[in-house]
């Protein structure tokens, strides 16, 4: 069965405690969202603190991205969120993160993507089982226009079903999961990589 509005919605404020926590969502940047039913997704609102974030704080939109419920004002990158979950059904959850680490490196990568190998933690992503694999995670230029920008994902989302994830340049992070808990942990797993990355860079490697 799955979880009603209320858990969904419990399941959004908690990911920004934790979010927040971590100094991976500060202030009123990020959002955060789950589906709700096929035709519906649960958004954070627009302008919201993500580590004091309330219930009226979620509203309901359809698969085009508008709100469906008059006075609410939706994130303006609603459109990334309900791209993923018209183009793979089984995504539950979206996470969208501002930490430093992944807003420094993909400014530092000059070209499109950022490949992670050999890492033993790249095995928390899903679908990955080894690391003795590649982890390639695209970067996509930061754009004011939504649907532009998501006109610039589909391509590689349709070429790469098994993405788990992409950054903005100068902004962030985006990945997904089946639930809020794999959406949560691929951040996690991302950050760590993110560290680890930066790290080595600083020391010449």
């Amino acid at each position: 069965m799955s979880p009603n509005r209320d858990t969904l919605t419990r399941q959004i404020i908690d990911a920004g405690r934790f979010l927040h926590a971590r100094g991976w969502s500060p202030a009123t940047s990020s959002n955060y969202s789950a589906r709700l039913s096929p035709e519906q997704a649960l958004l954070t609102v627009s302008g919201k603190h993500k580590g004091e974030l309330g219930t009226e704080d979620v509203l309901a939109t359809d698969m085009a991205g508008l709100s469906l419920e008059p006075g609410k004002r939706p994130s303006a990158e609603t459109l990334l969120h309900t791209q993923l979950y018209r183009f793979d059904a089984r995504i539950q959850a979206v996470l969208h993160t501002h930490s430093v680490n992944a807003t420094v490196l993909s400014r530092v990568i000059a070209g499109d993507r950022l490949v992670f190998e050999d890492y033993e933690l790249q095995k928390a992503f899903a679908g990955i089982h080894t690391h003795q694999s590649q982890v390639v995670v695209p970067i996509f230029d930061n754009d004011q226009d939504i649907a532009r920008l998501a006109g610039q994902v589909q391509p590689w989302l349709n070429a790469h079903p098994n993405c788990v994830g992409y950054l903005i340049r100068g902004h962030g992070l985006y990945t997904w999961g089946a639930s809020m808990s794999d959406a949560l942990r691929q951040v996690e797993a991302f950050e760590f990589l993110f560290e680890c990355e930066l790290k080595l860079r600083a020391i010449g490697r």
